[in-house]
């Protein structure tokens, strides 16, 4: 069986732990990476995970904002808590988990909306935003003989021009304004990671992971966004098994506006 590691924004934990269970029992990931918990850590929904087989437990959170969590069906070991911006937001996670004779750091990312107006200067949302990028310059795609990383979560920003519905439109929308997807896109050629959802899939595809609640019906209108992201160090790209977009959990009862993406790996 290969290994597999999946992200989500559940937007909110112990309210759509119902939809997390349905994930696990019907696509067993390895590993879960989830985003916007919403939950501080001593009211986490531990048990219901570990009922189902996911022991291994590792949470940064806060109450009512922010918040990500990981959780496996392997050991974990916890790496780090990252602080950025000096917010004291709970938006970075990371942990070590053996797969394939790797040791795998796997990141997880919470990385901040930034609000509705584009502009540094009169929307600190976005200025806040644009620090966070630049910060995550630091976190490098590290690997060696023994050891890889994995990088994933809700990254907030969808960089290509169609990772949206409408390129065209949505230039001076936030999550797809240039100064957002070019210093994104600067950022992880910096840090030597590979967008593996990208990788074998052309450019001119679309790529949708985001479906607003604005929208009277998400599916006919389908305008969606590539804001949830997979990425690895170099070394894994020959192992890295393809990937899927949950879309069906859009359509849910009380659904996150994120669905899953599940990434698979030829690693035991």
């Amino acid at each position: 069986m290969p290994f597999s590691i999946a992200t989500w924004n559940i937007n909110s934990v112990r309210l759509r732990m119902p939809l997390v269970e349905r994930l696990l029992l019907e696509n067993a990931p390895d590993v879960l990476c989830l985003q916007e918990t919403k939950c501080p850590d001593d009211q986490f929904p531990s048990a219901a995970f570990r009922k189902l087989g996911y022991e291994h437990i590792a949470i940064s959170g806060q109450k009512g904002y922010h918040g990500v969590a990981t959780v496996a069906r392997r050991p974990l070991e916890i790496v780090e808590k990252r602080e950025f911006c000096q917010k004291g937001d709970c938006r970075h996670l990371s942990v070590r988990v053996n797969a394939g004779g790797k040791q795998l750091t796997v990141h997880n990312f919470y990385v901040p909306a930034g609000g509705d107006e584009p502009d540094p200067e009169i929307n600190p949302k976005f200025r806040h935003k644009l620090d966070f990028v630049a910060e995550m310059n630091a976190i490098r795609a590290d690997h060696d003989d023994n050891s890889a990383s994995v990088l994933v979560g809700d990254l907030n920003i969808a960089p290509l021009e169609h990772d949206v519905w409408s390129h065209k439109q949505l230039l001076k929308v936030v999550s797809h304004t240039p100064v957002e997807t070019e210093n994104f896109e600067a950022m992880r050629k910096a840090g030597d990671w590979v967008d593996l959802m990208r990788l074998n899939v052309p450019d001119e595809q679309k790529i949708y992971t985001w479906w607003s609640y604005r929208a009277q019906d998400w599916e006919t209108s389908d305008r969606g966004r590539r804001l949830d992201h997979v990425w690895s160090s170099s070394n894994l790209v020959p192992s890295f098994g393809g990937y899927e977009i949950l879309r069906d959990a859009r359509g849910w009862d009380r659904p996150s506006d994120h669905v899953p993406v599940i990434a698979r790996f030829d690693l035991s």
